[in-house]
């Protein structure tokens, strides 16, 4: 965790005797002390969001309602996720992955904020989810899914806002999501072969990034019905390198 240090410097000057009319004066009493103190910088706050939750797909009223999706329409406030056909889910695949990066990037002096305290509730809608964000001050935002496509599809992509609604959007956005890009190449995982164009995927349609006004972007590390990246969306060891590769692009993205 980030350790804040004070560093006070104590400078104290003396001045000489001086003689005056055969009696020696009295010497001048110290000047005061000069406390410099460097202030404590606050952390980097970062907001992971671990896509949908574990209760979603039980409480349909709930997730069904509409939201606004930042563009001047409406639609669902969550769903349920996806899953891979052994029936592992996407919304703990998401919870334990955003965990792991919360526990790196921690080690590294930030601050993180999750958008859900457990995968055991509902919500929250993904207007909450994108403002989530701008209401932690936050330095940048990273949502984390995994996508369900045809088995023949692979590989991961990295979302943001596009065309950008505010200039969060317009340049800062796409510098996170090409940092995430780049370490989840690092970290040995593949481009999409199904979405988007090297790695990346520019989106109107996805709430959570339309809402924000903080560096948002949205990855998709997966295809949970692609039988060799459902094995390792399943493994922990799996988990852990995907919570690595995040954590080095946020890093890279805050620059530390």
């Amino acid at each position: 965790m980030h350790t804040s240090r004070w560093v006070v410097l104590v400078v104290t000057a003396v001045l000489p005797t001086v003689a005056c009319s055969g009696a020696a004066a009295a010497p001048e009493p110290p000047a005061p002390a000069a406390v410099a103190t460097a202030a404590a910088t606050p952390p980097p706050v970062v907001v992971l969001d671990p896509g949908h939750n574990g209760r979603n797909g039980a409480e349909p009223a709930a997730t069904r309602r509409l939201v606004p999706d930042g563009r001047g329409g409406e639609k669902a406030c969550n769903t349920a996720g996806t899953s891979t056909d052994a029936g592992y889910p996407e919304h703990a695949f998401a919870f334990d992955v955003a965990e792991r990066t919360a526990t790196k990037l921690e080690a590294a002096g930030v601050r993180v904020v999750l958008t859900r305290p457990d995968d055991d509730g509902v919500g929250p809608c993904v207007d909450e989810r994108g403002r989530a964000g701008g209401a932690a001050g936050a330095a940048a935002t990273v949502s984390i899914h995994a996508d369900g496509a045809a088995p023949t599809s692979s590989g991961f992509h990295v979302a943001y806002s596009d065309p950008p609604l505010n200039p969060a959007q317009a340049g800062p956005a796409r510098d996170l999501a090409t940092a995430l890009r780049d370490a989840l190449r690092s970290g040995g995982f593949r481009d999409s072969d199904y979405i988007g164009r090297d790695g990346l995927s520019p989106r109107a349609d996805l709430a959570g990034l339309n809402h924000a006004t903080r560096p948002t972007a949205l990855v998709e590390c997966a295809n949970m019905r692609n039988p060799g990246e459902a094995v390792v969306v399943s493994s922990p060891e799996g988990r852990e390198r995907y919570a690595a590769a995040i954590s080095d692009g946020v890093l890279d993205f805050l620059g530390r």
